[in-house]
């Protein structure tokens, strides 16, 4: 392992995150690793960590590098393997932007979710955009079907299953304040809706396509915001409104505040979902390699 392990930290929405640059894949990160580098006392500190590294030298995404040159290697902040986070890929592509691989304008990234679509924009006049915002196609929803319940304490809600290439329960409550202690999963049924665990986000209305969450990210905890969960919220909230532009042809947007700040989702007739927020570097510097070296043994 090199003696000087090159660091940044970044948020989206304060969904903060560990970024290591590796192009080459060349810096072993065990999960033991990851999670000493996401802890908040005796680490860096973040939701989870961004693996910065070129497709063609990781084995997941060798077959995506003729699309996109740029892989997230995505983990939680346990050490787990996560297969997509949508504040990650914006804050992953306001990297590549400083570090010079890319420009504003599309881009792509690999994920283990796929090839997800990244517009940084230029001006507040971009496509609407303010200034800094980073767009991300977040690809189509799935709907599994089959009721489930989520629970906190005495209460349970039903929720709606939404896939959004990682699996999330969105329950509909009164006050967000009613979701508790999210540090903790909460408890769902049944076990089979999802066997690897779940994102579960706690939704209140604000006004009109205006929403407000909670949200308890698997392998991290409660977090300031989770963009997967808002694109699963939007689509929910959308279908519980009787919304739905595969039917009607019209594109509709939610506003989705987080505890964090505010996503802008948009979901088109042709099922693609839009995720638009912005993406922060706040900090980089130098990983001490010996400290490292204790979690990869």
């Amino acid at each position: 392992m090199s003696t000087r392990i090159a660091f940044l930290k970044g948020h989206g929405t304060e969904n903060d995150f560990v970024i290591v640059p590796d192009p080459e894949n060349v810096i072993d990160l065990p999960p033991a690793a990851v999670a000493a580098l996401c802890d908040r006392r005796a680490g860096i500190g973040g939701d989870g960590l961004l693996h910065v590294v070129r497709s063609a030298a990781h084995p997941e995404a060798k077959d995506m590098a003729a699309e996109a040159e740029w892989f997230m290697d995505y983990r939680n902040g346990d050490g787990s393997i996560a297969e997509m986070c949508g504040n990650g890929v914006r804050v992953f592509a306001r990297y590549l932007q400083r570090a010079g691989h890319v420009t504003e304008g599309d881009l792509a990234v690999a994920t283990r979710g796929g090839v997800k679509t990244v517009h940084i924009a230029k001006t507040a006049s971009d496509s609407g955009s303010a200034a800094g915002d980073v767009t991300v196609g977040m690809g189509k929803a799935l709907l599994p079907e089959g009721d489930v319940t989520v629970g906190v304490g005495e209460r349970s809600w039903p929720a709606r299953n939404v896939n959004m290439g990682n699996p999330h329960a969105v329950a509909f409550v009164d006050d967000l304040a009613h979701a508790g202690d999210l540090s903790s999963a909460p408890p769902f049924s049944p076990a089979s809706a999802y066997p690897d665990g779940v994102n579960v986000e706690f939704v209140v209305d604000r006004g009109p396509r205006h929403v407000a969450l909670r949200v308890h990210e698997r392998g991290a905890g409660e977090t300031r915001s989770c963009g997967t969960g808002a694109c699963a919220v939007a689509v929910a909230t959308a279908r519980r409104d009787g919304a739905d532009p595969a039917v009607t042809g019209v594109p509709v947007t939610y506003t989705v505040d987080v505890p964090g700040g505010t996503l802008v989702i948009t979901e088109r007739p042709d099922g693609e979902i839009e995720m638009t927020g912005p993406a922060v570097i706040v900090a980089e510097g130098e990983i001490d390699a010996e400290w490292l070296e204790t979690f990869v043994r």
